[in-house]
C-alpha cells in the first residue's frame, strides 16, 4: 500500500526543448526510458520555462515566484535566502531533501532548503555575469555564448560537463541506495540536476554513433537572415555574436547530432537511476518527476541557445509517472516551472504557503480533473538580450509576446506551430490581441521593472569589482564530504558496517554452539 507521502524523484535537465523528445513528437532522437515514463505517466503538451535562462527558470521553479517578484532576473541576480523553495516545503512535511547537481543558485546561501547537497555548482555563484543595460550593444566574452559550441560539434571522450554530469548521476544513485538502507524512514525528494544537453555540442562517442549521420533533420524553419528576424531576435543574434563565423549545413547537422547524442546520454543516467529505484523496492511509491530549465533554437531561424519565448526556446518537458497514483494521460492545458511548488507541495500535503505565488497546482491534472485551457500562463524575460522586460501570456492555443521597445508578436499556435505568421496587427484577430494584452498591461507595470532591474545591474555590478579587490572568497558551494566516516575505519566494527552498508540487508546466521 503507498504511503500517504511518496517518495519524489526530481530529474531536471538543461536546455532540453520538449520538441527534440520522441514523446513530443520527434522521430529520431531515442530516449527509451524517457519514452517508458511518458507512455506510463502524465505528458503535459504545452509546458513551458517562465523565463527561459538558467538561473531565472530554476529560480521561479524553487520559488513559484516569477523574476519580478523573486529578483531572480538573470543568470548572475542573487536568489533570496528569505525565499521559500519547495525544499522548505517538503521539509515542514516531513521530508529528506537532497540536490545531486546544478542549481545555479546565485548568492552565498547555496542549499535554498535542501538539508544536503551532492555536488558543487557548474556554475559561478557570485555577480561576475551581470548583464548591464546601459550598455545594449556590449559584449562580456569571457561569459557571453558564442558559436564556437556549434563550429566545434563532435566527439569528445571528457569534457568539463560530462565529467560534471557523471558526478552527479553517481551521486544520485548511491543517495538512492542511502535511503533504502537508512534506518530514516522519512520521505524523501531527492533532485538529481544535469547540465546536458546544453551546449557545447560535444558528445562521446557512444551516444554520436548511434545517430547515422544521414537521418539528421536540418532546423524546420530555416534561418532567412538577421533582417528578417523580430528586434528581440536580432538582439540575440549579436548577444551571441552570430555574425563572428560562418555556421555551414554541415556545422549546423554536427551539432544537432551530439545534442541528440547527449540526450541519449541523459537517458542512459535516467534508467540507472530508475533501475536502482526498482531493485531497491522503491519504485512503487515514488513519483518521479522529469523537465527542464528552458529549450534550444539549435538552429531554427538561424538561431541558437535560448533567452526568447519563441517555442524551441521556452517550451520544455514536464513528465510526472507514478502509475500507482496518476493514469497515463496527456495534459493540453499550459502549464509552466511556476507550478511545480504548488504540485509539490500538494503532493506532500502542505496546504499553505508563507509567500505569494505566481503557479498553481497541478495535481487535480494528474488526478485526472478536466482542463481548462483558458486559464492562462505568464512568463518574463529580464535578462541579457532584452532592454526592457519582455513579457509572455500563453492562454489556449495563443500566445503573446509583448515589450515596450519591440512590436507586438502574437501566435495562433494550433495553426502556426513554427510561429511564422505575426497575427498582432490582424484586424481578424484584434478581439484575441485585445484579451490578451489587457492580461499583461493588468498584470505589469513595465516602467516600475524595468527601474527596478537597472537599479539591481547596478548594485550587482558595484559589489561585484568591490570584492574582486583584495582577497577573494568565493559564494561556490563546497560539498562536505567527511573521508574520516566513509567506508571502513577503526573507529567503527568492521561486522556493523558490512551489515550496513549491503542492501538487502542479509539474514543473520547463528554461530555453532559449544
Amino acid at each position: 500500500m503507498a504511503q500517504s507521502k511518496p517518495n519524489i524523484l526530481f530529474i531536471m535537465v538543461d536546455q532540453l526543448a520538449a520538441p527534440f523528445l520522441a514523446a513530443y513528437g520527434h522521430k529520431l532522437v531515442k530516449t527509451p526510458n524517457i519514452d517508458k515514463l511518458a507512455a506510463q505517466g502524465v505528458v503535459f503538451e504545452n509546458f513551458y520555462s517562465p523565463s527561459p535562462l538558467c538561473a531565472p527558470a530554476r529560480a521561479a521553479m524553487m520559488s513559484g515566484q516569477l523574476p519580478s517578484r523573486n529578483r531572480v532576473y538573470d543568470n548572475a541576480a542573487e536568489f533570496a535566502s528569505m525565499t521559500p523553495s519547495f525544499a522548505h516545503y517538503l521539509r515542514l512535511e516531513g521530508y529528506r531533501t537532497c540536490l545531486s547537481g546544478k542549481m545555479h543558485f546565485v548568492g552565498p546561501d547555496q542549499l535554498h532548503g535542501f538539508e544536503e547537497r551532492l555536488t558543487t555548482d557548474i556554475y559561478p555563484a557570485d555577480f561576475g555575469w551581470t548583464p548591464d543595460w546601459r550598455k545594449p550593444q556590449e559584449r562580456v566574452d569571457w561569459w557571453h555564448h558564442n558559436l564556437l559550441s556549434v563550429k566545434q560539434a563532435g566527439i569528445a571522450e571528457q569534457t568539463n560537463q560530462l565529467e560534471y554530469d557523471d558526478e552527479v548521476g553517481f551521486q544520485a544513485i548511491r543517495r538512492i541506495y542511502d535511503y533504502a538502507r537508512n534506518p530514516d524512514q522519512r520521505p524523501f525528494c531527492l533532485v538529481a540536476s544535469f547540465t546536458h544537453p546544453h551546449d557545447p555540442y560535444a558528445a562521446r562517442g557512444k551516444y554520436w554513433n548511434m545517430y547515422d549521420e544521414a537521418e539528421i533533420d536540418a532546423p524546420a524553419t530555416p534561418c532567412r537572415g538577421y533582417d528578417k528576424l523580430d528586434p528581440h531576435s536580432q538582439r540575440l543574434w549579436m548577444v551571441s555574436a552570430m555574425d563572428d563565423y560562418d555556421i555551414t549545413d554541415q556545422d549546423t547537422l554536427n551539432a544537432r547530432r551530439a545534442y541528440y547524442a547527449n540526450i541519449t546520454y541523459l537517458d542512459d543516467h535516467i534508467g540507472k537511476m530508475l533501475e536502482t529505484l526498482d531493485d531497491c523496492g522503491l519504485a512503487d511509491d515514488t513519483v518521479i518527476v522529469f523537465t527542464s530549465d528552458h529549450g534550444d533554437f539549435m538552429g531554427e531561424r538561424g538561431l541558437w541557445y535560448k533567452m526568447s519565448f519563441l517555442e524551441h526556446s521556452a517550451r520544455v518537458p514536464l513528465i510526472v509517472h507514478c502509475p500507482k497514483r496518476f493514469k497515463p494521460r496527456r495534459v493540453a492545458q499550459p502549464a509552466s516551472l511556476l507550478d511545480i511548488l504548488p504540485t509539490l507541495s500538494d503532493i506532500a500535503g502542505h496546504g499553505s504557503h508563507a509567500a505569494t505565488l505566481d503557479g498553481r497546482s497541478l495535481l487535480p491534472l494528474l488526478e485526472g480533473a478536466a482542463e481548462d485551457t483558458d486559464a492562462p500562463i505568464f512568463g518574463e524575460l529580464t535578462c541579457e538580450g532584452c532592454i526592457a522586460p519582455v513579457f509572455m501570456v500563453r492562454r489556449g492555443n495563443w500566445k503573446l509576446i509583448t515589450c515596450r521597445t519591440d512590436p507586438d508578436q502574437l501566435y495562433n499556435l494550433a495553426d502556426d506551430p513554427r510561429e511564422l505568421e505575426n497575427l498582432a496587427a490582424d484586424p481578424t484577430h484584434a478581439d484575441i490581441f485585445e484579451k490578451l494584452k489587457s492580461l499583461a498591461d493588468t498584470r505589469w507595470n513595465s516602467a516600475k521593472l524595468e527601474a527596478e532591474i537597472r537599479e539591481s545591474q547596478l548594485v550587482r555590478l558595484t559589489v561585484w569589482h568591490a570584492l574582486r579587490e583584495g582577497k577573494w572568497y568565493p559564494w561556490d558551494y563546497q560539498p562536505l564530504r567527511d573521508a574520516s566516516e566513509q567506508y571502513m575505519r577503526n573507529h567503527k566494527d568492521l561486522n556493523v558496517l558490512e551489515k550496513t552498508a549491503r542492501f538487502p540487508v542479509p539474514p543473520q546466521p547463528e554461530k555453532k554452539s559449544g
